[in-house]
């Protein structure tokens, strides 16, 4: 494997996210804090518990989880098809590289932008509500599973997108729904047996 050519890609798209950082760390971090304050804090407020935890501690796994979806597919799409739109993908066309690598190069780091901001989610919400982590280690495992999963989700989305409005209405029409239908903001022993059954097939 050309290890050099995958760490090249994986370079230049991890540099794109400080070049973009109020866009790529900034905003989305911004967007959790407004779900955390209304769903947490005015919502929160007049739910006492759910699982016995806090009403916030409840909803921050869900919270990173649909930033992480939204992270991934946004990146890994974004980073493909730019350089189509812009007809330099060509240069990469053209490398000794195989496909594979171009996949591992770019996914691989859209999944990593993905993670930092997930961690960066949890330790900001750690500083409004106490959290208490059981399982780490299964933690960052969904959390790796999970980006690189939609990582490759949204690679899809960049080579078959025609335009960058298929960038934006693929992902809403997939992270929304997840979302809202998880559990992220309620406890799916509140749903009927069948759509707990489904819920569980979600990965929010």
């Amino acid at each position: 494997m050309n290890s050099r050519a995958v760490l090249t890609i994986y370079r230049f798209e991890m540099n794109r996210m400080g070049r973009t950082w109020i866009q790529s760390i900034l905003s989305p971090v911004l967007t959790t804090f407004l779900y955390f304050v209304v769903f947490g804090a005015a919502i929160g407020s007049r739910i006492s518990e759910i699982g016995g935890v806090s009403y916030g501690a409840f909803i921050v796994p869900g919270l990173i989880m649909m930033t992480l979806l939204s992270s991934s597919i946004a990146n890994a799409s974004f980073g493909i098809f730019f350089p189509r739109y812009s007809g330099t993908l060509y240069e990469v066309l053209c490398a000794p590289i195989s496909g594979f690598e171009i996949v591992l190069g770019y996914v691989g780091a859209a999944a990593t932008k993905s993670i930092i901001l997930g961690l960066i989610i949890l330790i900001t919400s750690s500083l409004i509500i106490p959290l208490q982590i059981t399982h780490p280690v299964w933690m960052l495992g969904f959390l790796v599973l999970t980006a690189v999963t939609f990582s490759l989700l949204g690679f899809v989305i960049g080579i078959l997108a025609q335009g960058f409005e298929h960038l934006q209405i693929t992902p809403a029409l997939i992270v929304t729904p997840l979302a809202f239908l998880g559990g992220s903001f309620y406890s799916i022993d509140m749903l009927p047996p069948f759509w707990q059954t489904v819920s569980l097939f979600n990965p929010v």
